[in-house]
């Protein structure tokens, strides 16, 4: 980069601004200086050269540009989050004269519509004079045939990487609502690829130290709250949750059921494990799996993954272990685990869990009696048995829903850590998914573990 950006032209990171939800430090500065010049070199240096060639070749006058990102940025808390940081995107649209009626504002106005990239199917077929196909998701928001304004926009976030998650959000023009059915994990958890990041490390280990504020926690927290509500307008960084504010109580309510709704009509998948999805789409399709008669029940799995993270419910929780569905029970397993020693009286059931023909619910079987010893102490045979066998399976996908586990355990992992290096053995040098992402779990598991007992290796 700075072979790329002469010094007069580079930001100062003494003058950046820094968001609340990151510490301010030399480091958060540097990386977000660094950002800024990155933009820089983006715009002189490529889009700049795009629009000088469409002007070279006479095309500049039939073309309209899009100019965007495919996600948040790449610093913490931006891609991967369900934030404004993470979903909001910059946008440019530029026309020509000749179709300047179609822009929604004059040029360098700014449009306030909620606008996502579902839209841009249809909205390009729209410019293009091409009808849109009814099945189509998305509303044309430029050209000749724009569609009235969307009122609402659905995020999603889900396993990135080695990062087993599931999270979903509604935003308006108001509100952000966002519902974690994993809120025993961080928003912060560890990601290999992430955490080579400076900016990431620091925020690990100031947050570990107890050394970060309560706007920051937003985001390194060892947990997360089961639901967030964000005024957007009077919280533009999202950092204060009004998820339990009375004053907020109908917004609240609302916009949960907006997404309880859109879960449901669009039979979101992402409540199947990968290994149930692939069992019951066997043959067809996910989408066309979704939509037979019976195959994806998906109100009664929702119903038994919104228990998760309430420790009152862990009697329903022990009992949908017993379901006849193996997605209801991986729900209930992972509930049980997601509360931790509020799982006590359960073990007995989670045991019997760790026999389950269902890979996904054996595995969170064992993580969830894992999460109920004391302290440092290993768990127990049973559930180490248990992942340790998962993770020497032929099938990739469950050798790292293992590798996670045992990474998330820590040092309890240790009796593990033969297996765990055999497993590392196998993955590494290969950079096909999910080869890559299992690397990624043990290779800091391992490390940490050879470092804490150099006489288990």
């Amino acid at each position: 980069l700075e072979k790329l950006l002469p010094a007069a032209d580079r930001h100062d990171p003494a003058k950046v601004a820094v968001p609340p939800f990151y510490p301010v430090t030399p480091t958060s500065r540097r990386t977000i200086a660094r950002h800024y010049d990155c933009m820089t070199v983006l715009d002189r240096d490529h889009v700049g050269k795009i629009l000088d060639e469409l002007d070279r070749d006479g095309l500049a006058g039939d073309t309209i540009v899009f100019f965007f990102s495919d996600h948040g940025s790449g610093l913490p808390r931006h891609k991967r989050v369900l934030h404004d940081s993470g979903l909001r995107v910059p946008f440019i649209v530029r026309f020509p004269e000749k179709y300047r009626s179609w822009a929604p504002s004059v040029p360098g106005g700014v449009s306030d519509r909620l606008v996502t990239f579902s839209d841009f199917g249809p909205t390009v077929l729209g410019l293009a004079g091409i009808a849109v196909p009814e099945e189509m998701e998305g509303r044309p928001f430029l050209g000749p045939s724009t569609a009235q304004p969307a009122e609402r926009v659905f995020g999603s976030r889900d396993r990135v990487d080695e990062a087993f998650d599931l999270s979903r959000s509604v935003r308006d023009a108001r509100y952000l609502y966002i519902r974690n059915y994993m809120p025993h994990l961080s928003w912060n958890q560890p990601e290999g690829y992430s955490d080579q990041a400076a900016l990431r490390r620091e925020i690990s280990r100031l947050a570990a130290g107890g050394r970060l504020d309560a706007a920051a926690l937003s985001y390194a927290a060892p947990r997360r709250p089961i639901e967030e509500l964000y005024d957007v307008e009077a919280d533009p960084c999202q950092v204060r949750n009004l998820a339990g504010s009375e004053g907020h109580r109908e917004a609240l309510e609302r916009m949960r059921a907006f997404l309880r709704e859109r879960i449901v009509a669009s039979r979101d998948l992402g409540f199947l494990p990968e290994p149930e999805l692939r069992r019951r789409s066997e043959g067809t399709t996910p989408y066309e799996m979704a939509r037979r008669p019976g195959a994806y029940p998906v109100e009664r799995i929702l119903a038994a993954a919104e228990l998760s993270g309430r420790p009152g419910e862990a009697g329903r929780m022990t009992e949908l272990l017993g379901d006849g569905d193996p997605a209801v029970r991986y729900w209930a397993a992972l509930g049980l685990h997601s509360i931790g020693e509020a799982a006590g009286p359960a073990r007995e059931a989670l045991r019997k869990a760790l026999a389950d023909d269902a890979p996904a619910v054996r595995i969170e079987a064992a993580s969830a009696l894992a999460a109920q010893g004391d302290g440092d102490a290993p768990p127990g045979p049973e559930p180490l048995a248990v992942l340790g066998r998962d993770l020497r399976s032929d099938d990739p996908d469950l050798v790292l829903r293992s590798a996670r586990a045992l990474q998330l355990l820590g040092p309890r992992a240790a009796p593990a850590l033969p297996a765990m290096e055999e497993a590392f053995a196998a993955v590494r040098g290969k950079e096909s998914d999910p080869h890559l992402s299992i690397g990624f779990a043990l290779k800091p598991a391992v490390e940490a573990l050879r470092v804490a007992a150099p006489s288990a290796r």
